[in-house]
């Protein structure tokens, strides 16, 4: 699994370990599909490195929108890549195949932080 350019709350051993067990349940045969149904691997090249990166997140989708929030946000970098315009996202094995998108992140005035990814078709 890819990680964070800058050192963070990715780069804690830990994190990073629950990370690869998490995308390692996904994958499993019975289990992964209840994984799945809120858990997914996203990848997305960083916006000032050009290095491309590969986490977990949790979503909730509507159609062919996907919304992603992004907890302790101010630990986090990878949202800050969808500021502004947005960017390209792939979310790896959506709907049994990787999956492409225009992703936004937005932060609220509370500070929540949400990204919202509109598939593909």
């Amino acid at each position: 699994m890819a990680q964070q350019g800058r050192p963070g709350f990715s780069d804690n051993v830990f994190v990073r370990t629950v990370n690869k067990l998490a995308v390692a349940t996904m994958k499993l045969p019975i289990l992964g599909g209840l994984v799945r149904r809120g858990l997914v691997e996203i990848r997305y090249v960083g916006r000032k490195s050009g290095k491309t990166f590969e986490i977990p997140v949790n979503y909730r989708r509507s159609g062919d929108s996907i919304t992603i929030w992004v907890g302790m946000p101010d630990k986090k970098s990878w949202w800050r890549n969808f500021l502004g315009e947005g960017g390209a996202i792939t979310l790896v094995g959506l709907d049994g195949r990787d999956r492409t998108g225009h992703a936004v992140a937005t932060r609220n005035e509370r500070g929540a932080v949400s990204v919202r990814v509109q598939l593909d078709a």
